[in-house]
């Protein structure tokens, strides 16, 4: 009696641990391709987006071609940064429609800034990846991009999004931009191109729109410090500097950390924007792209 009681109890257990097997390969299985969708649904989304500023920007783009750009190696933690083996520099800044007498925003981010309120202009280096909405929200709700897309929903994207200190129209001395250092090359994974000064020398030009004016920026510093607070360089929390000296100490720190010399010196009084994602060859890590405005 007790011998058949103890096989029907294994049975009981055995069909048990079967069925939670089959449960847990079902519920990740289904968590893959959930995920897998949202990827898609998010790029399609995107890249109607990105049509759709390309459509209405009265300009000539020219070709590009896509490679894997940016990566830190195949897992994303190597020291060694994949560089395409050409990049065209833009040869003239893309002509923009003149703006209308009275109306607040560029006609082509009129209908996406309907769309979000949040979006506050347009990032964009030629031949790469990087041709993306730029989000800003306030101080009290922080980061709020960084795991959300353009219409809210959770995204391991997120968005390229501004500090939330930084005034992007008056505009404040300094922008940063952060954004993530994605695997498969979206985002901000190209950067990693500039830890290489060819591709500096190459491609050292950054677009980017504000809703009512068009710029350019010009690359004068590439370098990397860990985002740790009180060991590295807290180049993000400097928006307007205080006075002359201040800015210049930011200018002279971003050079002396750079990974080689661009000849380029920004003066107080110049506009700056740092492009940051994260960096994998050092604890905490963060790689900057430092550029200031030349139109």
């Amino acid at each position: 009696m007790k011998k058949g009681l103890f096989a029907v109890l294994v049975l009981v257990l055995v069909a048990a641990f079967a069925a939670s097997a089959i449960y847990l390969a079902t519920y990740f299985t289904d968590s893959a391709k959930r995920q897998m969708e949202d990827d898609e649904r998010a790029n399609k989304v995107m890249e109607q987006r990105q049509e759709y500023i390309e459509s209405t920007v009265d300009t000539d783009p020219t070709e590009t071609s896509f490679n894997p750009y940016g990566i830190p190696g195949v897992n994303g933690f190597e020291d060694e940064y994949y560089t395409p083996d050409v990049i065209n520099e833009p040869e003239n800044v893309p002509e923009r429609p003149v703006l209308e007498s009275g109306s607040d925003f560029l006609p082509w981010y009129q209908e996406l800034h309907s769309e979000n309120p949040d979006m506050v202009g347009w990032l964009q280096i030629e031949n790469s990846k990087i041709n993306y909405p730029v989000m800003q929200t306030t101080v009290d709700n922080a980061n709020y991009y960084l795991y959300r897309d353009f219409d809210k929903n959770e995204s391991v994207r997120g968005c390229i999004y501004a500090r939330e200190e930084c005034d992007v129209f008056k505009p404040s001395d300094n922008i940063t931009l952060f954004g993530h250092n994605m695997k498969d090359g979206s985002m901000f994974a190209y950067l990693g191109n500039y830890y290489n000064k060819s591709a500096w020398e190459e491609n050292p030009l950054i677009f980017f729109d504000t809703l009512n004016e068009s710029h350019v920026y010009k690359i004068f510093a590439v370098f990397k410090t860990s985002g740790t607070d009180g060991v590295g360089f807290a180049y993000h929390l400097m928006s307007d500097a205080k006075d002359e000296q201040e800015f210049n100490e930011f200018v002279s720190t971003c050079k002396k950390l750079a990974f080689y010399d661009t000849g380029i010196t920004p003066v107080y009084g110049d506009k700056l924007l740092c492009l940051s994602t994260c960096e994998y060859t050092i604890d905490n890590g963060r790689f900057v792209v430092a550029a200031v405005r030349i139109t």
